[in-house]
């Protein structure tokens, strides 16, 4: 089948539409970041840089640290970027940009977003790392698609019941981890727990401003709910879109957390760009083991 120029947007260089990258400019290890000065906080520590370019909020910077080949990518916020994103990096490698055919040979991409986040469990302390090992989708945009085989309904049951979850929006899914990144990522020294992913920063995480919630007890809900071992520990807007694009496209991915505050203690990090620093160097350096 040849995929249409509507459906696969090329710029008139041959790159891809919004990433404008062509499949030469990024490696297959790519850390995702929100901000889009956060790129150069990371590619700074870089042995050298090969690659560069920007549009609109995607930057993207190839280059090397301690000889691995990295990619680091600004995705903006929000779930709808990460559909952009994981989309177009995919048509990159998997996807035959000349003859508009998908390659016979698929190759899998490996993923790592560095955020930052709040804890809402009390024995989550700031400046703490935290690895996303599921990812509760409370946004819906992942239901565009076949998604039937990557949830684990159990917990989404769980949860439903737990919040009186509303028929009018969309039902929750949960998505893992890729359980190589999370073995080559995962120490001592790492929290772990689900992330909850809204579709917005204002309502869908519960902030009140001039509109009324529709339900003003959805984020105790949340901080209260348990399923066997698993908790909610943070709430953020796009690592369940992650997880669920790679699931469903065949690609790695992983979601490490800086925790710059404490919602439980009310507590803030009185040193949150360290801790965001420190996140980086562990990062890279788990990375290239």
């Amino acid at each position: 089948m040849t995929i249409q120029h509507s459906e696969l947007i090329l710029n008139s260089d041959g790159s891809i539409y919004h990433l404008n990258l062509k499949p030469e400019n990024i490696a297959t290890d790519i850390i995702f970041v929100g901000d889009q000065y956060r790129v150069d906080k990371i590619t700074k520590h870089f042995d050298s840089i090969e690659f560069s370019t920007q549009k609109r909020e995607f930057k993207t910077t190839t280059g090397s640290y301690k000889g691995k080949r990295l990619s680091v990518i600004s995705t903006g916020i929000g779930p709808d970027n990460i559909d952009i994103v994981l989309n177009e990096l995919d048509a990159l490698v998997n996807i035959d940009l000349e003859t508009r055919q998908i390659k016979k040979k698929h190759t899998a991409l490996n993923i790592v977003r560095i955020g930052t986040s709040g804890s809402l469990q009390s024995h989550i302390p700031v400046d703490s790392f935290l690895l996303s090992s599921h990812a509760l989708d409370l946004n819906g945009m992942l239901r565009s698609y076949q998604v039937e085989t990557i949830g684990h309904s159990e917990i989404e049951e769980a949860f439903v019941q737990h919040t009186n979850w509303s028929a009018k929006k969309a039902t929750p899914l949960v998505i893992s981890n890729s359980t190589s990144l999370e073995e080559k990522i995962l120490s001592e020294k790492v929290y772990k727990g689900i992330t909850a992913t809204a579709g917005g920063f204002y309502g869908p995480q519960g902030r009140v401003l001039r509109l009324p919630l529709q339900d003003s007890e959805l984020n105790n809900k949340i901080d209260s709910f348990e399923f066997k071992e698993h908790k909610i520990t943070n709430l953020e807007m796009e690592t369940s879109a992650i997880y669920g694009l790679a699931k469903l496209l065949g690609h790695n991915a992983a979601s490490m957390n800086a925790i710059i505050a404490n919602r439980a203690n009310g507590t803030f990090s009185q040193k949150p760009k360290k801790t965001v620093e420190d996140l980086i160097i562990y990062t890279l350096n788990k990375l290239v083991e």
